[in-house]
């Protein structure tokens, strides 16, 4: 179900006045199970999946919890996490493997020694399973309900979180609607205290969740879905453009695919809020950062820091050395470029931005030495905030071109390199409409700096601005029910 839908907007009214009929049993009742039916809406049959790994990690949970002996904790987490990483792998790498494996194979004139998934597992199984032209159907958001669930595990072994004994609760932890498919990805910290509690209904809180929700969909219907038609217009045939064509499009997919992902996480947040229930910040106006450690600090936050937790600090984080320190940092990169998808262009986008971030530490150490300090000034973070925007939306080149050849990607880039400034602009919009674009990108620009939340505060005020937002985006907005981009992964 998708959020930008009619459907949604009936699905969202109805079950929230039933949510604050019931009783604190009725209501993780019923957010259970219409957050099953809103998962099963896409297919039905990969709740399996879900239902499966919840129910691991529901016993792996008290297990860990109740064994005295650290050895038995610790293998009982590897079980959880590779439980849940060998689903993941298989449904969203093992078409990337075959054919990078095959294709290497090819090169030497090797037969193909990894087998399509077809004839692994023939039969109505692979029917489910596998898409009309062969490739592996990945069930929706598995990336992140995934990452939600080894945190719980792993928060328990490290005695940062008791085992969850009620199995609704934990279920709902993993399945809560509102940020099941796309986050953000919650700490059972958070979440599951939240579930026990019983919320009442509180109109401040209602006030700003569903203005949250109406700019969420505003940006998402009315900014990320119209700037897409540019994009889409010059990445999908990308020999037939110029690089000034190209140059702009990339310009609009940085906006689009921030619209897109913060809209959604607006509305799971702001969903979740009139409800009583608190998710944490996904995005903190990233486009206004001053370096690529910043930007990182403001964009995908859910997911950044679980990395940061989860990963960096594991490996050992800066304590272990300066080149141990890089090397974590760029490892750290690459495994979120492959989080993102099964697709060299992913894997060049994340060593992208981990190589940013190591050669920004390798000059900040060189400056230090040498005595050199940069003066912090407005100047200053203006040329910041425009160099690291320049280095992020080079980068989303690859990002947007995740199921193409590599070469298409350096294709582009070298079209914007060469471009020529007096070369014509080819967009499916004239100029009136390319010029609202602009308008839309500069109004996104001021209105996040100066309000990053619009204030509800003042009840004349929300009633005002509401039902305006609403009207907006139902006049202005492009009205295509497109899918969200990271419902993909």
């Amino acid at each position: 179900m998708l959020f930008n839908s009619v459907q949604f907007i009936i699905f969202f009214i109805v079950i929230t006045l039933a949510y604050f009929s019931l009783s604190w049993r009725g209501r993780w009742m019923l957010l259970l199970a219409t957050s099953c039916y809103f998962y099963m809406v896409f297919k039905p049959v990969f709740i399996l999946i879900l239902f499966g790994t919840i129910v691991i990690d529901y016993y792996a949970g008290i297990w860990i919890e109740k064994s005295p002996d650290q050895k038995q904790k610790k293998l009982l987490l590897v079980i959880s996490l590779i439980s849940n990483i060998g689903i993941l792998a298989f449904f969203k790498y093992y078409d990337f493997l075959q054919d990078s494996v095959n294709q290497l194979l090819n090169t030497v004139h090797v037969r193909p020694l990894v087998p399509p998934l077809t004839r692994l597992i023939p039969g109505t199984v692979s029917e489910w399973m596998v898409s009309g032209n062969g490739r592996i159907l990945l069930p929706i958001g598995l990336s992140f309900h995934t990452f939600q669930a080894m945190s719980y595990t792993i928060e328990v072994y490290r005695g940062n979180q008791p085992a969850e004994k009620h199995f609704g609760i934990y279920a709902l932890y993993v399945m809560f609607y509102p940020q099941l498919v796309a986050g953000p990805i919650e700490r059972p910290q958070n979440m599951l205290f939240q579930y026990h509690s019983y919320f009442k209904y509180d109109f401040e809180q209602v006030k700003q969740g569903l203005m949250q929700m109406a700019f969420g969909m505003f940006k998402k219907i009315v900014i990320a879905d119209r700037l897409a038609e540019v994009v889409d217009y010059a990445y999908n045939d990308v020999h037939a453009h110029n690089g000034l064509t190209l140059l702009v499009a990339t310009v609009f997919f940085a906006f689009q695919i921030y619209c897109d992902f913060s809209g959604y996480s607006d509305i799971a947040i702001g969903a979740a809020r009139v409800m009583g229930f608190t998710l944490m910040d996904n995005f903190r106006t990233p486009y206004e950062s001053k370096s690529i450690s910043e930007f990182w600090g403001r964009w995908h936050i859910s997911l950044s820091s679980w990395f940061r937790d989860y990963l960096y600090i594991p490996l050992g984080g800066n304590r272990k050395g300066e080149y141990r320190k890089y090397m974590n940092q760029f490892i750290v990169f690459l495994v979120s470029g492959l989080w993102h998808g099964a697709s060299w262009n992913y894997v060049i986008w994340g060593g992208l931005h981990g190589t940013y971030q190591v050669s920004a530490s390798l000059r900040d150490k060189w400056l230090k030495k040498a005595g050199i300090q940069i003066p912090e000034n407005g100047f200053t973070r203006i040329l910041g905030i425009f160099f690291t925007f320049i280095l992020v939306t080079l980068a989303w080149v690859f990002f947007r071109n995740k199921e193409a050849p590599v070469k298409r990607s350096f294709t582009i880039l070298g079209k914007i390199a060469n471009l020529s400034w007096t070369e014509p602009l080819h967009t499916p919009f004239n100029q009136t409409e390319m010029g609202f674009c602009v308008f839309l990108i500069i109004f996104l620009l001021v209105k996040e700096h100066y309000y990053e939340k619009i204030p509800t505060s003042n009840t004349a005020i929300f009633f005002f601005l509401f039902p305006l937002i609403a009207f907006l985006t139902y006049f202005l907005g492009v009205v295509t029910e497109n899918q969200f981009i990271y419902f993909q992964f």
